[in-house]
């Protein structure tokens, strides 16, 4: 099959790879109709993310056709066209049972590698190196998927592609993100970032009840379909956001604040200057500025909500701001398996099309061509669909 390799920093190649195959009776093999490049597969690209192997299959979001079932698969039969989580979860553990997907205990088979940084291990991540299992990434023709039981959501044949892959990733990190602020009617909501997870916050925290949502960028196609959305925007090439912010919600701050850049966020002045240096020579590994700006800028006892994907160590985080404003901070990867279902009921209802965030159809052999186009957003780009 033909296959999405990651070969070093800004090093993609279509290349011909074996095909996968069932390793356990729990497996389903999936033949990919669509898939995307997702702004996290950009910190790989960028070279952000550790224990990366040349020839590893890259991506995580994904939909297609069961072609090939374990024999303790019971809930998927061949033929059936279904939406794929990112996350691996075995269903069973403690944390899969409580809707913890992201941290499952039995997914990664590399677990042990993530203790030294985090503590404990967490779950699998399709195409997300090999501290998140090391499994191929979904950028290819086909893929295994484990426990298929748990992260394949059968959908209607009916619906376009368009409509259905977000549910994959990025409309279910957008709507965590919201989720975790706990909103209540009249709040005010401010996001950070406006490319496709920011978008499906902004939108998913309108359903979940926000006045307000104000979308931060300096990308002006983003801009717009932020505001398409209903949403107030801050170009913050132009104007200090913090500032802004402040004068837009009366001196009082966002009620919550949403993180949806991680850890290649842009930061002007002396600060920015500070990260880009600190993070090229290895003092910190990732770019904190969003975080530091969302403590400063919301309310007291307000909530930040942060999804943008951190990879280690950040620095100069205001830890006394924090604290003193009584701020509730809340994070991880999402947790896919929750709320899938519920999207795609949004979605088969009407009450949000995820498909206007897609500008750009390549085939997968075009897809270096996609890389350099989502990163330096060029052409207008804000998501790219790939044909395998």
């Amino acid at each position: 099959m033909r296959a999405v390799c990651w070969h070093g920093a800004n090093d993609v190649r279509v290349e011909t790879v074996p095909d996968p195959t069932l390793l356990n009776p729990r497996d389903a093999i999936i033949k990919v109709t669509a898939t995307t490049i997702c702004g996290s597969d950009l910190h790989i690209y960028d070279g952000y993310i550790p224990s990366m192997k040349a020839g590893d299959i890259i991506g995580h979001e994904f939909m297609g056709e069961v072609v090939e079932i374990g024999k303790e698969v019971k809930q998927l039969k061949i033929g059936d066209r279904v939406v794929v989580s990112s996350i691996i979860g075995c269903g069973h553990c403690f944390f899969c049972q409580g809707q913890m997907w992201s941290l499952c205990d039995n997914s990664n088979p590399n677990g042990l590698m993530q203790e030294p940084l985090f503590g404990h291990g967490t779950s699998a991540i399709f195409g997300y190196s090999h501290l998140f299992g090391g499994l191929a990434g979904s950028q290819a023709q086909y893929v295994r998927v484990p426990f298929a039981d748990f992260g394949c959501l059968k959908v209607p044949h009916d619906l376009p592609e368009e409509k259905l892959l977000p549910i994959s990733d990025a409309f279910p990190t957008g709507y965590m993100a919201a989720d975790l602020c706990d909103i209540k009617p009249g709040d005010i909501v401010a996001v950070w970032g406006c490319g496709p997870v920011g978008q499906f916050a902004i939108r998913s925290a309108y359903l979940l009840g926000a006045e307000r949502v104000i979308a931060i960028d300096k990308v002006p196609e983003r801009l717009q379909l932020a505001k398409k959305s209903g949403a107030e925007t801050i170009n913050f090439s132009e104007i200090d956001a913090g500032e802004a912010l402040n004068e837009m919600t009366g001196g009082r701050g966002p009620d919550a604040c949403i993180d949806a850049v991680g850890m290649e966020s842009h930061g002007m002045g002396p600060m920015g200057l500070y990260d880009k240096v600190a993070q090229a020579v290895k003092l910190e590994t990732d770019r904190p500025h969003v975080l530091r700006q969302m403590i400063v800028a919301c309310r007291k006892g307000g909530t930040l909500a942060v999804m943008g994907v951190y990879a280690g160590f950040v620095d100069k985080i205001p830890m006394g701001a924090a604290f003193n404003k009584g701020l509730t901070i809340r994070m991880g990867q999402m947790f896919g398996q929750k709320y899938m279902p519920r999207l795609l009921d949004h979605v088969m209802k009407g009450e949000i099309d995820p498909s206007n965030v897609f500008t750009h159809t390549l085939s997968l052999e075009e897809t270096k061509q996609g890389y350099e186009m989502f990163k330096n957003k060029t052409d207008n780009c804000v998501k790219v669909l790939l044909k395998p």
